[in-house]
């Protein structure tokens, strides 16, 4: 019998070792991605009453920026408050003057290492402005908002105005996600938007009432009062989730579910400290296949030329 006969299955049988070695090794040495917890914190923000108003005082000629706010909490600090009062100075006369009084005003902020949520609630309130120390700007019998903030979840928004309203002394009927226009001759106007909710991927807000008014009680110049005033508003943006492994489980055909090639487990995690690594028994044993295969061929190729 020829003797190429019995070369060519030793060298196909060396190069099926060298090829099957080789590949072994590599896929062993492609761990699989690790999870990386980022340290990005959420935050969390609610107030009862924010309001920028501008006051004009005789006829324009004094004019008197306000900016004022009633139970603002942040978070990541857990916070709550519930003050009921919230007052101006040097607008009327030298004299402190009540913008807003409740029954209920709380307002409360948590953040946590999985989520983040603010929370507001104001009832039995009346609101005033410079100019209308008699007649409430706004009355109502509750509203809140919430935002809730999970890592790794949707955000949610909500807010609710339940019972009546009264706008400069008139009832109105307010619609979620729409805008009312209140207009009282000789006393002002009043455009009020009700519910207005945003989500993004990791935050949420939620605002029970937003109003922009223009007073000027019988065209007097006593005190024009333009601005916007906000009504219980709730804010939060979620911690950053970790980030996932890419590698997912493998099943055999027997069902069970066994770690992708290369995958450590947390028997192995200890040997990174020590400079090894739970693939080198792999690449040691394709190593040593590599060479018991080679050094077969080789014999075997010997013999049959003897």
């Amino acid at each position: 019998m020829n003797r190429n006969t019995f070369r060519m299955p030793a060298r196909r049988l060396a190069v099926i070792a060298t090829a099957t070695a080789l590949a072994t090794g590599p896929a062993v040495l492609a761990t699989a991605g690790s999870a990386h917890a980022t340290d990005d914190e959420g935050s969390a923000n609610a107030v009862v009453l924010r309001a920028g108003l501008d006051v004009s005082l005789l006829n324009k000629t004094v004019n008197v920026p306000l900016a004022l706010s009633l139970n603002a909490v942040q978070a990541p600090q857990s916070a709550q408050r519930t003050a009921l009062t919230a007052q101006l100075d040097g607008v009327d006369g030298g004299q402190p003057f009540s913008v807003l009084r409740a029954n209920v005003a709380d307002a409360k902020a948590t953040v946590s290492a999985t989520g983040a949520e603010a929370s507001t609630s104001l009832a039995q309130a009346r609101l005033h402005v410079p100019g209308l120390p008699l007649l409430s700007l706004i009355e109502l019998d509750q509203v809140t908002s919430k935002a809730t903030c999970e890592a790794g979840k949707t955000p949610v928004a909500s807010s609710n105005l339940l019972g009546a309203v009264t706008v400069l002394g008139k009832k109105v009927t307010l619609t979620a996600g729409a805008t009312t226009d209140v207009k009282v001759p000789g006393v002002g106007e009043v455009r009020l938007d009700l519910s207005k909710e945003q989500t993004a991927s990791r935050t949420a807000a939620a605002t029970a009432l937003e109003l922009k008014v223009s007073i000027n009680p019988l065209k007097l110049n006593v005190a024009e009062v333009e601005g916007t005033l906000t009504l219980a508003e709730a804010t939060c943006e979620a911690p950053a989730a970790p980030a996932r492994s890419s590698a997912a489980p493998s099943e055999d055909p027997a069902g069970d579910v066994k770690p992708q090639s290369g995958q450590v487990t947390p028997a192995d995690a200890g040997l990174a400290d020590t400079g090894g690594s739970s693939t080198t028994p792999y690449i040691a044993g394709g190593a040593i296949a590599l060479l018991v295969a080679g050094g077969g061929a080789l014999t075997l190729a010997r013999r049959r030329r003897s």
